[in-house]
């Protein structure tokens, strides 16, 4: 049985359709993210299975218990938002402290829970430390380790991360899956970042205007995208269209030439019109031009090196495209034909 079942979830906010019929279960000890951009419903979605919102249909079901009546403050849920909310007036451990107060615990096994929890997210010994002399990572760490303290029995996460530079923020990613693991803690995690989610979760829910687009591992959303919008989305640009010329091999004519993708969906026929993505690791470049699909001669627009690899873009025929060569594999200069190759594994095709 899942632990957490969200059934039918509909909402409408001044007759604006907000969800649309969302359902989706969290096993016990996973991280679920709630991927998509700003107005796509998740952190409508996440407030209506704290409590904080009632849906017009549906419901919330925790360990087969259905919790939609269920005020948020009985619960016992943990949630953590992106600007800590944290008390300035108090200490690291008096934050971390507040809820256990509230909850009846007693004095040692406050002190004892705030030195755990301290030491889980790498401030041990920041019990007196004023929360205004912290660093924002710190600040962080000590909202987290305030949202764990009551063992709450699902944390939520809304944009945790947001108010951080890219490079702390990596950083805490790392560290914050490697703690939730191991506490074994169950999480549904909302960001409009998808290389933070492929991060943290162990599935990705994709939504996109009040309905999930996609959902799987993170792994599975990158290389078998359901569709343009999901691949836009998690950072492919190489959208092309195209019409099929055989199934047995597979062959697609596009504008910038032949491609042969390793499979196509099911009920396509010859002459039918597609839609397809090459993913931006998906191109190799060649000394000279083979004849055959997925070898093509285009002409180099712009050439950025970004260390581990060269961003390079393309133009052909009716099309653009853009590729991550792996370190200095491209010194081509802007201007001149370049001869590349694409694995036919990067090739996802999508029916019209």
């Amino acid at each position: 049985m899942p632990f957490l079942t969200i059934s039918h979830i509909s909402k409408t906010f001044d007759a604006t359709p907000v969800l649309h019929d969302i359902s989706l279960d969290v096993v016990r000890g996973e991280i679920v993210c709630l991927l998509g951009p700003s107005g796509c419903g998740k952190t409508t979605l996440l407030r209506i299975i704290a409590g904080l919102e009632r849906p017009d249909r549906g419901k919330i079901l925790l360990a087969g218990e259905d919790i939609t009546p269920v005020p948020s403050h009985k619960r016992d849920f943990g949630l953590m938002f992106q600007d800590y909310a944290l008390f300035p007036h108090m200490t690291a451990g008096e934050n971390i402290a507040f809820g256990l107060k509230m909850h009846g615990w007693t004095q040692q096994q406050i002190e004892e829970r705030v030195t755990e929890l301290l030491a889980l997210v790498d401030l041990a010994g920041y019990e007196a430390r004023p929360v205004y002399e912290l660093s924002g990572g710190q600040q962080q760490r000590v909202a987290l380790a305030r949202s764990l303290a009551p063992n709450p029995r699902l944390l939520m996460l809304d944009e945790p991360l947001g108010a951080l530079d890219r490079t702390l923020r990596d950083q805490l990613l790392v560290e914050l899956r490697s703690i939730l693991k191991q506490l074994g803690q169950t999480a549904v995690y909302v960001t409009h970042d998808q290389m933070e989610a492929f991060a943290v979760a162990d599935r990705v829910a994709l939504m996109r205007a009040g309905r999930i687009e996609q959902v799987g591992t993170p792994e599975a959303l990158y290389l078998r995208p359901v569709s343009p919008f999901a691949a836009r989305f998690l950072g492919m640009s190489n959208i092309l269209a195209g019409t099929i010329v055989s199934l047995a091999p597979p062959l697609i004519d596009t504008p910038v030439g032949r491609l042969q993708p390793a499979a196509l969906p099911a009920g396509l026929r010859p002459g039918d019109a597609v839609q397809l993505v090459i993913r931006p690791e998906g191109a190799r470049v060649a000394r000279e031009h083979l004849s055959g699909p997925n070898h093509l001669t285009l002409t180099l627009v712009n050439r950025s090196f970004r260390g581990a690899h060269t961003l390079i873009q393309l133009a052909g025929p009716g099309a653009t495209l853009a590729f991550e060569i792996p370190g200095l594999g491209c010194t081509a200069r802007p201007g001149q034909s370049l001869h590349v190759v694409i694995g036919p594994e990067a090739i996802v095709v999508f029916d019209n």
